[in-house]
Formats: C-alpha cells, structure tokens, sequence
C-alpha cells in the first residue's frame, strides 16, 4: 500500500516569479523514504503561468 504526502510550494519574486526551495524539499522527504512523484498545478494565472503547486511524494507502508 501506498501513502502520499503533498506540499503547497508558491513561487517568489515580484515580476519575475521563481520557484525557490523545491530542492531542499525534495531532499527532506527523500531522507524520510518518500519518493517524489511529480507536481499538481493548483492555481494557474494568466497566460499559464503557475502560481502554485503541490509536490507529490509516496512511499510504502505495510498494511495491517
């Protein structure tokens, strides 16, 4: 069985907006045996710029 963890990410900047952070992210739940799995846009702004998502990770645990 599964279990999956999701973490709101937003990005930074003022006109230039940048995704900051995501690595150290990443790493953190590596450690903690998570693997990432992909992203979820959960607000999009105009022209299709993404303004937030949700990084996906998993990992298995036993099933009782």
């Amino acid at each position: 069985m599964k279990q999956y963890e999701y973490v709101r990410i937003t990005p930074k900047g003022a006109f230039v907006e940048k995704f900051e952070f995501h690595r150290e992210i990443i790493d953190d739940y590596a450690r903690r045996g998570y693997k990432y799995v992909g992203y979820i846009p959960t607000k999009i702004a105009g022209y299709g710029y993404i303004t937030e998502m949700d990084l996906v990770f998993e990992k298995d645990i036993e099933e009782k």
